[in-house]
């Protein structure tokens, strides 16, 4: 009988399920026996470090075991869903690994996600427990708590933190086990949900099995040439799927290495990490990218461990991929992708043509990817149009999101991703901008639909319209053109008034301004090419 919580979710079709099979990609077996097989063989060596402490690979499975038997004694069972919202922290990864030991599912959300985003997913992924760190802010777990005790359509029984006097997570009695045996799971089973930077409204979520993220980990890294040799340092969110596993932490466990935790970014931190640890590789946004690299003027640090810089989650232009390249000769890794699947990378020893001004070829041969104009026909090689695309760690449609679904994917399985391409004549994909409605702040996907939507329940607000205006940090920001009522509300009070209906900070816009009217097309459609022309001089700061 079919799991009743995998209604919504949608796997390959019969006929690439075969065709997948029969090219021997799949593993069959859940993610964790990737960290598992390497404790077997290297029990004692670091497998994380951070501010918290360090942790063996002994100790990490041992751990994560206690969390797996703290989950199940406490009612929670294998295919559960569960919330983890936590920092970077050491116990992330052994958190992770505990529910997948347990064949308890996460949904990876991340610190700055807002209550609103939370509740969301909370509904569409039934979830049974949430878990946080002191990172959530205290308002946040009293929004959960409520929801828990006094929300009669709540899924949330369990809710769980660390102390802000222990590294512990108050989920069971701290004792050591033995002898846990993880059940049985069908590997071509969701083993955790990413969650989408979303085209319309709020988030979807992004089912991936253990056998496309175990695919999807080992052609990402083969991609980087991953050793035991190498340390990852993690300064991105951890629940994000780029230093998760692009290849991230799991990609970097699964082959001996070591991961260093930091929860912060800045090159005065992550400088000194390099250096006291030797670390190899890591994964930056654009905006980090631009501040590590001119950090260099200053910062007097060896980071000769360094062998790999990946760059991401929005295109990196290519002033400063030479700008990096100086920097940090011969580091640079274009990196193009989505949670949703697909991954494109330079590779190492690429032509610095290629790395500075492309974002890479498919990581793995059986990604398939079509190129078309706005009626759905391909273009010619070399011209640009929105990317389709379908492969064995692509999914085939979010979850519980049926309507959307069906804008999203083609009748033949191709995800219609909203970015717009050109391929080059060997092969590389060339970023050339965004077809559907959304800002891209440092590496965050903000859709303006959804900030709309907040906006226009202000009640002195008429009309609004939500674009990205350039930046030179941060890509884009999020700016909103208002109708109001009120010619003396301050972008100041618009974030207030935001904050307060529980979005996330980093959706907040940083940019105003106040018109009479807003600009329309012919058919009558906010004209929102005439609001980005504008001057940015006319935005208003505060």
């Amino acid at each position: 009988m079919k799991n009743a919580l995998n209604f919504g979710f949608i796997p390959h079709s019969i006929e690439m399920e075969d065709y997948y099979q029969q090219q021997v990609i799949w593993q069959d077996q859940p993610i964790w026996k990737l960290i598992t097989s390497i404790a077997e063989r290297l029990p004692e060596k670091i497998a994380i470090c951070g501010k918290q402490g360090t942790m063996s690979y002994r100790e990490l499975v041992q751990q994560a075991d206690e969390y797996a038997s703290g989950f199940i004694s406490q009612g929670l069972m294998c295919d559960d869903r569960v919330i983890l919202q936590i920092s970077n922290r050491i116990e992330f990864i052994s958190l992770l690994l505990g529910l997948f030991r347990a064949g308890i599912v996460p949904v990876l959300t991340l610190p700055a996600h807002g209550y609103k985003e939370i509740y969301h997913f909370i509904q569409v992924s039934g979830a049974k427990a949430f878990i946080s760190d002191q990172e959530v802010v205290a308002e946040q777990l009293e929004h959960y708590q409520a929801l828990k005790n006094n929300d009669p359509w709540s899924s949330i029984c369990k809710i769980y933190s660390f102390s802000s006097n222990t590294n512990q997570c108050d989920l069971f009695p701290h004792k050591e086990i033995t002898g846990f045996t993880p059940p049985q799971i069908n590997p071509a089973n969701p083993a955790l949900f990413l969650v989408s930077g979303g085209t319309t409204g709020l988030p979807k979520l992004i089912p991936r099995t253990h056998n496309d993220y175990n695919y999807n980990i080992a052609c990402a890294s083969k991609a980087c040439e991953l050793t035991e040799a190498d340390t990852y340092l993690t300064v991105l969110p951890a629940g994000h799927n780029f230093p998760l596993g692009c290849p991230g932490m799991l990609g970097i466990l699964a082959n001996g290495g070591t991961v260093l935790m930091s929860q912060d970014p800045s090159p005065d931190e992550c400088f000194e990490l390099i250096e006291q640890y030797k670390v190899t590789v890591t994964a930056l946004v654009p905006a980090l990218s631009q501040l590590w690299t001119k950090a260099l003027e200053w910062e007097d640090v060896d980071l000769s461990s360094l062998r790999l810089i990946q760059v991401g989650g929005a295109k990196l232009c290519e002033s400063d991929a030479l700008a990096m390249q100086r920097g940090f000769p011969n580091k640079l890794q274009q990196v193009f992708g989505m949670a949703e699947g697909l991954i494109c990378c330079t590779r190492i020893g690429d032509a610095i043509e290629v790395i500075t001004q492309t974002q890479g070829r498919p990581i793995s041969l059986l990604d398939e990817i079509k190129i078309v104009d706005n009626k759905g026909v391909q273009v010619l090689q070399g011209e640009d149009g929105e990317l389709l695309t379908r492969g064995p760690y692509t999914l085939r449609g979010y979850y519980r999101a049926q309507q959307h679904n069906q804008r999203s994917f083609s009748k033949d399985g191709f995800y219609c991703s909203g970015d717009k391409v050109k391929i080059d004549e060997n092969g590389n994909i060339i970023v050339t901008g965004r077809i559907k409605d959304v800002v891209n702040r440092g590496g965050e996907t903000i859709v303006c639909d959804e900030v709309e939507g907040y906006l226009l329940s202000h009640p002195d607000i008429l009309h609004v319209a939500v674009i990205g205006i350039p930046d030179p940090d941060m890509g884009e920001l999020v700016a909103a053109a208002i109708v109001t009522s009120s010619q003396s509300l301050s972008l100041i009070e618009l974030k207030a008034f935001l904050l307060a209906q529980g979005i996330a900070k980093f959706k907040l816009p940083e940019r105003l301004q106040v018109m009479s009217d807003l600009p329309l097309t012919a058919v009558g459609k906010i004209d929102k090419k005439i609001l980005a022309n504008m001057p940015i001089s006319n935005w208003k700061q505060n």
